[in-house]
């Protein structure tokens, strides 16, 4: 049995009941030499590659020996005697005559040198605290990140001792040598020498050294001026002695397992050869290109050859360590060519084995974690709304390629024998036959076809050509979430490219102006339902990031129903029947509806061929309640009724009939919730509201056809009327901003607070000019005729907006460049065209012309600039989106959400306990991040069961029957404490509160929302109980009925829709969430935003901000704390806050400083300004202002002394020079000893100097809205705002989530990055669970982990993960240095290694009863013990013998 299905392509078998072995664990190491000697089948000793002089024959021991593998594919390999398809090569080694330092573990070979003695290799810590590490360490169960932190304090607690425990010898800092990549030195007295203690005594090691040089010195000079800076060189050979002799113990402590690795394995003594089919030679015309490794093995034989020459010649030394490092930088290069201390000879860098693995082209993302498939095809696509959304057409020229491998059973025997007749050329066919007894395969392109056909056997398998209605996966890249690959069936048709419904393009991103796409073809059967069900576009209409519908109508769709839905839309039977009839298809039984008008003629209207497309006849169950605001819906002024909108801009449907309202963008497109596509899909199916949309394309696109619609000249022609009111606008603004120019240049401006007269100027002008083009907009508007093709594009919200429509026909307005005018690019202004420092509207970039009118020269330029830097943002935010997507993703990636409820790891750790605290999936919300949206579900649950029949309830009645369905869920959800005693049901204290919360709340609202609708009945004038108030009762039974079967209508649908909405286990909402914050960002802007009314406070915004919170940046770029003051209505209070806080320095407070010198005195006076004083209400003295100045480091030396008045400070300086004698030396350096330069320079420093406020508090500004005032700090220092006087502490918060985390603590920090993501991401409209689960991915360890490459190492222990993401080689090298193991669970690691993923259908086994019968199953026999016993009895046990007791 094992047999036959080991020969079956494992991945290609429809079912595998015999699963494989599956990889438990990755165990890293170095190799030993042992190791590297026992898997070496010959060593390599000579550097030539082939003997010349027999004929180039490959030279044996060379680089290419032939026992290494081979390369070619006719040869056999010399080790194996297998050929070039089955042998795997084999290992050589290198032996090195001197050792050598390894470049992957040589920072790990400094810090083992760090922390031993130099001597006797003891390690440097005290015996007591050695004995404590090493008890930590061999603690069971200690995770890797906890092995690490010991090893870090070890070597920290090392690096202090200065000599050694165990022998006595002297040690000290062990470095590189300046630019050299592989040279060590051992600085032994570093400490001494640096040391400037007075009577400071050699030690005797030190004097015996210096006895040493004595006679060199002497006859030396050179050797008398550096022997001070003699160092002890630690060369590989005495580096490996050295490491020989740590103990076991020691090992421990330096984070190694002896068993596994020791020190001396840092070190090469041999070099591993690789085999030769991983560098394999390229023969061409009698010579050959060898592969870059097998250049540097053999330049590596060669220098080891010259380093053994030498040292057998007895060379100079100098030359011998010549040659040792030339050898060590060979070996170097050839492990790591890329490292930047190592330089390589002159010419193309060398590939090394560490750039074969690393990089986007390097083996682990370019070939392990994704890989080039087989059955794909990519082309050109093009739109065809007559197919299905489902559907996509294939070129007959793709689906001939690209094959299914179908298995014959008697069920479609007939239909694949006619594929293999067809043979290859002829569509629809088959390529390959696999003969079930027989191990070749027969390529269908020669021999007897019909033969084959006439011999198929039932467990054959026929690799066919894709017929209609196979599974196809389609993509476009980017892929930026999970919906740019999706699902679809296969449509073959015949030209040359993919086609696809307009409706799907939103998922995708995609457009035909040339977008191309790719199609795979999934091969066996698990995998083509899966693909189906998971990624079907009928399963995936809504997106994961907010529940919004996202494939909906678009463009010509949306511009063709909302001009067939408009009001003045009538038809007669005949064409009203055609219409209905290009959607409907011929299966579709067709209920022709009452018409709207009776006579003169019977009339049907546009509105319902609609109702006919959501419910085509009387058996169809789709009922589609809703009540939506259209596009250009304007909520009424005088509380008039919504659908009596003039625009007819209120769409209201009842049971499937269209009483009022237009189809536009709001109501059929993708994006809102109030659509009636989405309603469709969450009442009755993804299958209704996918059909809808077939409808919809078929007959906007067959209607369109023949009615026409175009765009033309003729469109953007203006009036006179609008060319003269156009004119009349443009000139009043350049009036009224000659006239602000004017107010500038006489200094009359009113400054705005916090800007200068400048910026005051530049946002008054761009605010007159902004109007223009609105204004001029809106007139436009209302001249243009409701033909007007872009202006119906506009209204519909098909294309475009009235700013585009107001541009080609009236103005194209202000342009705009970094958020301000155009600014001077040549001396004082834009262009030459225009005067010096104008500052008028057409110098700074103002377009009065319109595209149709066509533009001036310079307004041409100016133009060409704002398009300039759309592109420039573009291009520059696209690649930063990227890698920020790429990060998200590779850190969230294995979270998912378990059968507990729990959101965890890989590795089981637990990141949330209930996912965003409410355990609901975001694709499910129905209302903004809520399960439910009541009124909806209200009105249709009203319409539905609406029965004349029934009595509407009283109030009374309403709430019992409430109670009664409700009390059945509250009884689920019991409080209980810690001792299973019964609490209150809706007790919130600490020891009540549970993980059912959110639920209870559910429930609670229910109630709440019956309640307000029992609320209204008793509103109309009665109470609760039976009245015979008349105005009562028919509210009861007319206007607010309700019925008790529509009430348990509507509460059941609630409490269902609740339990749908739950997240299921195994859905991977860590890959959900990073792409639904990583897709919007790609539409964000890199700007910064200001906020409006508050001059230049700049918040960084857009991409930039989310970088600084997800790298959990420690210094931000606008740093704000929002300061909320206890008294918040005055101003004056805020004032004196104010004060408190902002930084003040003397400048801002003072008339002038003057120095003063007569004869025997020099004095600076310093005049305050007890004016600005009281305006800025500073709570400041002239003892504080003096006392501050005192305070600064360069006014406290002995030789100044202060006096003040009222309104004078005075800084007298003592002339004498025995008083500088005292002065330090900073104070010299900084302001001189001469008298007078120093009073100069004391001049300078005094009006830089902070007299008040907190020192980093950049400024504060009042923010007023509606009366009440707060605080708006710039700069950090939120402990020091919090506890001002007047300030709400308890309310005050900052925008820096490490700040936070100091302050208040990781739980502050975790709110602190919700709200900042929040609000960065504002108008994405992500719902929130997915910012939660980044700020608890974040926050998780305890501190704020950023999601970079430190962040990740802190957060994931997988070696895999962490080289496929950054860094690879080091990842690699640290784990071989330590020994680690890698459990291969989260994602990377099982897609590199090739494992089921742990998420989706892989988080779960199925199980089935499997009928044993008795005795089946149970322990079976072992082979030899069993049987021994068998033939062997075993021995009776001596019977002991029984004494008798005496009497």
């Amino acid at each position: 049995m094992m047999q036959s299905m080991m020969e079956v392509d494992l991945g290609k078998a429809q079912v595998i009941d015999n699963v494989p072995k599956v990889i438990k664990e990755l165990k890293f190491g170095a190799l030993s030499n042992n190791d590297i000697l026992s898997q070496a089948v010959v060593e390599v000793s000579d550097r030539r590659f082939y003997d010349l002089e027999r004929n180039r024959v490959v030279q044996e021991n060379g680089p290419l020996d032939r026992r290494l593998g081979i390369s070619s594919k006719t040869d056999k390999c010399l080790t194996c005697d297998l050929g070039h398809k089955e042998c795997n090569g084999h290992f050589g080694h290198v032996r090195l005559v001197l050792p050598a330092f390894h470049v992957g573990y040589f920072r790990r070979v400094i810090s083992i040198l760090q922390i031993i003695c130099k001597e006797c290799s003891a390690i440097l810590v005290p015996e007591t605290e050695r004995r404590a590490f090493l008890r930590e360490m061999r603690r069971p169960r200690l995770d890797n990140l906890r092995r690490l932190q010991i090893a870090k304090k070890v070597i920290e607690r090392g690096k202090k001792s200065r000599s050694c425990y165990v022998c006595g010898a002297i040690n000290g800092t062990v470095k590189k040598v300046g630019s050299s990549a592989l040279k060590l030195i051992h600085d032994k007295y570093r400490y001494f020498n640096q040391s400037t203690a007075a009577n400071k005594k050699s030690p005797l090691s030190k004097d015996m050294f210096d006895k040493s040089l004595l006679e060199a010195r002497a006859t030396n000079p050179d050797v008398e001026r550096y022997y001070k800076k003699a160092q002890d060189d630690l060369n590989p050979l005495r580096v490996l002695n050295l490491f020989k002799k740590i103990s076991n113990a020691d090992c421990e402590l330096l984070g190694l397992d002896p068993t596994e690795v020791r020190p001396e394995t840092f070190l090469w003594q041999f070099v591993p050869a690789p085999p030769n089919c991983i560098r394999p030679s390229v023969s061409q015309d009698g010579a050959s290109n060898e592969d870059d490794l097998t250049a540097k093995l053999g330049d590596i034989v060669q220098s080891n050859i010259t380093l053994r020459n030498n040292l057998k010649k007895g060379a100079p030394i100098h030359i011998i360590v010549e040659c040792w490092e030339y050898m060590q930088l060979q070996i170097a290069i050839y492990i790591n060519g890329d490292n930047p201390g190592i330089k390589a000879e002159v010419g193309k860098p060398t590939r090394s084995l560490v750039s074969r693995l690393k990089g986007k082209q390097g083996r682990f993302r370019g070939n392990l974690s994704g890989k080039r498939v087989d059955f794909s095809g990519r082309t050109v696509i093009s739109p065809d709304p007559n197919l299905r959304i489902d559907e996509v057409a294939v070129p007959e020229l793709v689906a001939k390629n690209m094959t299914y491998p179908e298995v014959v059973t008697r069920y479609n025997k007939e239909r694949l024998q006619q594929h293999v007749r067809n043979g290859r050329m002829k569509w629809p066919g088959a390529n390959m036959l696999f003969k079930v007894k027989e191990s070749f395969k027969s390529y269908l392109k020669y021999g007897g076809l019909n033969q084959l056909a006439d011999n198929l056997q039932i467990g054959d398998i026929v690799q066919r050509h894709l017929v209609d209605g196979d599974i196809a996966l389609y993509n476009r890249q980017p892929s930026l979430h999970k919906l740019s690959i999706l699902s679809h069936f296969v449509k073959v048709r015949p030209h040359r490219t993919f086609r696809m419904n307009e409706c799907v393009c939103n998922p995708y991103n995609a457009d035909f102006d040339g977008d191309e796409m790719n199609l795979h073809i999934p091969q066996t059967e698990e995998a083509r339902t899966e693909a189906m069900e998971l990624m079907g576009v009928k399963n995936n209409l809504v997106t994961p990031k907010n529940g919004e519908p996202i494939i909906g109508a678009i463009q010509d769709f949306i511009s063709a129903a909302y001009i067939l839905s408009s009001k003045d839309n009538f038809f007669d039977r005949r064409s009203f029947t055609q219409t209905c009839l290009y959607m409907l298809g011929p299966e579709t039984r067709f209920d022709l509806p009452p018409p709207s008008i009776v006579k003169p003629q019977m009339l049907w209207t546009g509105k319902q061929v609609f109702n006919v497309l959501m419910r085509p006849n009387k058996s169809d169950p789709v009922m589609v309640n809703i009540d939506a605001a259209c596009r250009e819906f304007r909520q009424p002024k005088n509380k008039a009724p919504k659908d009596l909108d003039p625009n007819d801009g209120w769409l209201v449907i009842r049971n499937s009939e269209i009483m009022c309202g237009v189809m536009d963008k709001s109501t059929i497109g993708s994006g809102k919730k109030d659509n009636v596509f989405y309603i469709m899909l969450r009442d009755f199916g993804p299958l209704a509201a996918a059909e809808g949309m077939n409808r919809l394309s078929r007959l906007c696109a067959r209607w369109f056809t023949n009615v026409g619609f175009s765009i033309g000249i003729t469109d953007v022609y203006p009036s006179e009327r609008l060319v003269q009111s156009k004119n009349n606008l443009v000139e009043t603004a350049y009036a009224a901003c000659d006239e602000v120019i004017a107010k500038y240049k006489a200094g009359k401006l009113d400054k705005l607070p916090g800007c200068d007269e400048v910026q005051t100027m530049e946002n008054q002008v761009s605010g007159i000019l902004s109007k223009v083009r609105q204004q001029a907009g809106e007139e436009c508007i209302q001249q243009l005729s409701k033909y007007n093709a872009p202006l119906i594009m506009a209204t519909s919200g098909s294309k475009g907006s009235s700013i585009n429509v107001s541009q080609m026909v009236a103005v194209v307005g202000q342009q705009i460049i970094s958020s301000e005018r155009v600014q001077d690019g040549f001396q004082d202004r834009t262009l030459p065209h225009f005067p010096k420092n104008a500052r008028q509207p057409p110098s700074k970039g103002f377009v009065r012309n319109s595209f149709f009118s066509s533009l001036s020269p310079t307004e041409f330029f100016f133009h060409a600039m704002s398009g300039r830097e759309g592109l420039i943002d573009t291009a520059v935010k696209t690649a930063e989106t990227g890698y920020m997507s790429r990060r998200l993703m590779k850190s969230l990636e294995d979270l998912s959400a378990k059968y507990d409820g729990t959101i965890r790891t890989s590795s089981a750790s637990i990141v949330q306990f209930s996912y965003g605290g409410d355990d609901l999936d975001p694709v499910n919300m129905e209302g903004k991040a809520k399960p439910v949206h009541f009124d909806r579900t209200y009105n249709h649950a009203m319409a539905i069961t609406h029965d004349n029949k029934e009595r509407g309830l009283f109030p009374s009645e309403i709430m019992e029957v409430t109670d009664e369905l409700l009390n059945k869920e509250k009884a689920r959800y019991v409080r209980k404490d810690l001792f299973n005693n019964e609490l209150g049901y809706m007790e919130r204290t600490d020891a009540g509160i549970d993980q059912y919360e959110s639920a209870r709340d559910f429930i609670q609202s229910i109630r709440d929302f019956v309640q307000s609708k029992a609320d209204k009945i008793i509103s109309t004038g009665g109470d609760s109980r039976r009245t015979p108030n008349e105005k009562f009762n028919m509210a009861r039974d007319h206007v607010y009925k309700l019925s008790e079967k529509s009430l348990r209508y509507f509460i059941t649908l609630c409490l269902s829709k609740y339990e749908k909405a739950k997240v299921e286990p195994g859905h991977a909402v860590g890959a959900v969430g990073a792409q639904s914050i990583g897709e919007p960002g790609t539409q964000m802007t890199l700007k910064t935003f200001h906020f409006a009314g508050v001059g230049n406070l700049a918040l960084t915004q857009g991409v930039p901000r989310i970088k600084e919170i997800i790298n959990a940046s420690k210094e931000i770029s606008t740093p704000l704390i929002s300061c909320q003051l206890i008294t918040k209505e005055s101003v004056e209070v805020a004032r004196i806050v104010k004060g408190r806080i902002e930084k003040t320095f003397l400048r801002d407070i003072i008339h002038y400083v003057k120095e003063t010198w007569t004869g025997k005195d020099a004095y600076i006076t310093v005049k305050v300004n007890h004016e600005t004083l009281s305006k800025l209400q500073l709570e400041i003295k002239m003892e504080g202002i003096v006392e501050a100045i005192k305070n600064h480091k360069r006014f406290k030396s002995p030789d100044l002394h202060f006096n003040h008045s009222r309104h004078h400070i005075q800084i007298h300086m003592d002339m004498d020079a025995g008083k500088k004698k005292d002065l330090s030396k900073t104070d010299i350096a900084l302001t001189s000893s001469d008298p007078f330069l120093r009073l100069k320079h004391l001049k300078r420093m005094l009006p830089d100097i902070q007299v008040l406020g907190h020192p980093q508090a950049r400024r504060a500004v009042i923010h007023t809205d509606d009366k009440t005032n707060k605080l708006l700090v710039e700069g950090y220092g939120l402990r020091e705002c919090m506890t001002t006087e007047g300030v709400e502490g308890l309310h005050t918060t900052t925008n820096n989530v490490i700040e936070a985390k100091s302050i208040l603590g990781i739980e502050a920090a975790r709110a602190t990055i919700i709200n900042e993501m929040s609000e960065v991401m504002k108008d994405m409209d992500i719902d929130p669970r997915h910012m939660h689960l980044l700020a608890d991915i974040m926050t998780t360890t305890g501190e704020v982990l950023g999601i970079t490459r430190f962040g990740m190492s802190k957060m994931r222990d997988s070696v895999l993960q962490l080289a496929s993401f950054e860094k690879t080689a080091d990842h690699l090298f640290d784990a071989g240095g330590t020994g680690r193991t890698d459990p291969v669970e989260g994602v990377s690691e099982c897609i590199i290694m090739g494992k089921t993923v742990s998420l989706g259908t892989g988080a779960m086994e199925v199980i089935r009863k499997l009928n044993f019968y008795q005795g089946h199953i149970g322990p079976k026999k072992t082979v030899f013990e069993d049987a021994w016993s068998e033939m062997c009895p075993p021995p009776e046990p001596p019977r002991r013998r029984v004494k008798k007791s005496r009497a």
